[in-house]
C-alpha cells in the first residue's frame, strides 16, 4: 500500500441524539447546495440503509455508508476521500471544490456501547478530522439550551464548530443565536422552522424508503427553500473548507476473474437495504451486476451466474412474493443447482421456506431451511463479529468479518456456519456452504474484502463449469 493525501472539504451534521432532525436538516441542506450549483456527496456515518436513499434521490448521486466497526479507520478515510466521479486535481487544486456532506447517527456521542464513544458519529469525526455541526432542537427551551450545549461542547474531544437550531422560528432565531454566540464558543449556522409539508412517515425500521414516497421530490423541494432561506449556507460552506487534507493507505484493487460474471440483485422495494460501496467493490472486482425484482419480475435474468440477496422490507409484501411462484421456484432451482448466492436479513428470509405474520404464513423460495415469523422488538440487534466454523462461499474456517443486525423477525433455523460474538456472548448462525451465504448479518464487504472476491471467483467458476464464458443460467 501507499500512503495518499487529499484534500476534500466536509463537515459533518451531528445530533444531540435520535429524533433531534439531523435527517431533515441534512437533506434540506443537499438540497439548497444543488439548488446553488454546489458539486456536493454525501455520507452517512454507521450501518444505515434508509437516509442515505434520501441522499441519493436528492443529490443524484449514491449516497455511501462511513462505518468504523465494518470497516476499520483507514478503510473509512479511503471510502470518504477515493470517489471516481470527482474532479481530480490540478496543481494541488480541484477545478471545481467539491463538498461531501456527513450525516451523523443517534447523537453526538453515542457508539457501540456506554463506555466510551467509539464508532460514534464523534469518532468518525475525529478520525478524519472533519468539522462538526451540532443540531439542537430548540423546542421547549430557553436558557437550558445553553446548559445542553455547554455539556455537548466540554464533555469530551470532539470539532464541533457550529450549530444549527432545529424547530426554531426565524422570530425567535435572533434571540436564540445571541444568546449561544454570546455565552458559548461556538457559531450558529442557521436554523430550520417546521416544515409540515415536509414531513416523512416512519415504520418498525425507520423512516419509509425514499422509493415509497410518490411526492417525494415535492418534500425535499420544499426543505431545500426552507433551508435556502433560514441556513448560513456561505457559513457552512466557509467551515467545510477549513477541514485538513485526508492522509490514508491506498487499497489497490483488480479484477478477480478474466470474465465478468454476471451477479443477479434482487433490488426494489421488498429489497432495497444495500452499501453503495459493496456494489462498487464487486464492480470493481470484476462482477456486472444486473438488478431484478422478486416483486414484479415473473423470472430471474438470463445468463447470471450468481445471485445477490439484501435486506429491506418482505414482510410489507408477503402476498405479492409468494403469489410470484415462477420467480420463487427459478431461485430455488439456481440455488439448488449450485449457483452462488449472498443473502442478508430479508434476503434470507425470502430464500427461506416460509414466513409468518399477524397469524398468517406464506410461503417463500425454500431455498434454505428454516421458517420466520415477525416480533414486537428487534432482535439480536447491533454490531458483532462473525468468524468462519467452515470453508465456504466467501471465506476460508477461521476467517472473520464485522457485521451489524437489525430485524423485527426470528426464525428456527438460523444457520451453524459462523459463530457471532458480541462482548462475552456468542452464538451459531448463517447457512453456509461452497455456494450459499444466508443469514441475518448485514457485511460491508470493505471490512474484508477477500469475501467479496471469493463471492466473485465462485460466480464465475460456476458459470464457466457451465461452459458459457462465465454466465449460467437461462430462465425457462
Amino acid at each position: 500500500m501507499s500512503n495518499r493525501i487529499k484534500h476534500l472539504n466536509r463537515i459533518l451534521l451531528a445530533g444531540t441524539g435520535s429524533g433531534c432532525g439531523k435527517t431533515t436538516v441534512t437533506c434540506g441542506l443537499l438540497n439548497a447546495l444543488v439548488r446553488r450549483g454546489v458539486e456536493v456527496r454525501s455520507f452517512k456515518c454507521g450501518p444505515d440503509y434508509i437516509d442515505p436513499m434520501f441522499h441519493s434521490e436528492i443529490i443524484g448521486t449514491k449516497s455511501r455508508n462511513l462505518d468504523l466497526f465494518l470497516c476499520g479507520e483507514n478503510t473509512v478515510k479511503y471510502l470518504l476521500a477515493e470517489d471516481e466521479n470527482c474532479r481530480e486535481e490540478k496543481d494541488g487544486c480541484p477545478e471545481k471544490a467539491a463538498y461531501a456532506v456527513i450525516e451523523g447517527v443517534m447523537g453526538l456521542y453515542d457508539g457501540i456501547g456506554f463506555k466510551d464513544d467509539r464508532f460514534s458519529a464523534n469518532h468518525i469525526a475525529r478520525v478524519t478530522q472533519t468539522p462538526e455541526i451540532l443540531v439542537v432542537t430548540v423546542r421547549g427551551k430557553s436558557r437550558s439550551l445553553l446548559a445542553e450545549l455547554s455539556g455537548y461542547l466540554s464533555f469530551s474531544e470532539n470539532r464541533v464548530k457550529a450549530v444549527i437550531l432545529n424547530h426554531c422560528s426565524s422570530g425567535m432565531y435572533p434571540v436564540y443565536r445571541n444568546m449561544i454566540e454570546e455565552n458559548l464558543p461556538v457559531k450558529v449556522l442557521g436554523f430550520l422552522p417546521p416544515v409540515p409539508q415536509a414531513a416523512i412517515e416512519s415504520r418498525h425500521l425507520g423512516l419509509v424508503t425514499a422509493q415509497e414516497i410518490q411526492d417525494l421530490k415535492n418534500k425535499v423541494d420544499a426543505l431545500g427553500r426552507a433551508a435556502e432561506e433560514c441556513l448560513d449556507i456561505d457559513g457552512i460552506l466557509a467551515l467545510a473548507e477549513t477541514a485538513p487534507e485526508i492522509s490514508y493507505e491506498d487499497i489497490p484493487l483488480t479484477a478477480a476473474v478474466k470474465t465478468s460474471p454476471r451477479i443477479a440483485v434482487a433490488k426494489d422495494k421488498a429489497f432495497c437495504f444495500y452499501y453503495e460501496d459493496n456494489f462498487r467493490l464487486l464492480n470493481k472486482l470484476g462482477a456486472q451486476l444486473v438488478f431484478f425484482s422478486p416483486l414484479e419480475d415473473e423470472s430471474l435474468p438470463d445468463n447470471i451466474s450468481g445471485l445477490y440477496f439484501g435486506g429491506g422490507y418482505p414482510e410489507e409484501y408477503l402476498k405479492t412474493l409468494s403469489e410470484n411462484r415462477t420467480m420463487l421456484r427459478q431461485v430455488k432451482e439456481a440455488v439448488q443447482s449450485g449457483m452462488p448466492v449472498f443473502a442478508e436479513c430479508g434476503g434470507f428470509m425470502y430464500l427461506g421456506e416460509t414466513i409468518t405474520r399477524d397469524a398468517k404464513t406464506y410461503p417463500m423460495a425454500a431455498a434454505v431451511s428454516g421458517n420466520f415469523h415477525m416480533t414486537e422488538g428487534l432482535v439480536r440487534f447491533g454490531y458483532k463479529t462473525l468468524y468462519a466454523n467452515c470453508d465456504n462461499l466467501m471465506c476460508k474456517k477461521g476467517d472473520s468479518i464485522g457485521c451489524h443486525e437489525f430485524h423485527y423477525s426470528d426464525t428456527d433455523c438460523y444457520g451453524q456456519g459462523f459463530t457471532a460474538r458480541k462482548g462475552e456472548r456468542s452464538w451459531q448462525t448463517i447457512h453456509a456452504d461452497e455456494t450459499v451465504f444466508a443469514g441475518y448479518p448485514h457485511l460491508h464487504l470493505w471490512g474484508n474484502v477477500a469475501f467479496a472476491e471469493n463471492f466473485v471467483k465462485k460466480c464465475a467458476a460456476y458459470g464457466a463449469a457451465a461452459g458459457m464464458g462465465g454466465t449460467a443460467w437461462k430462465s425457462l
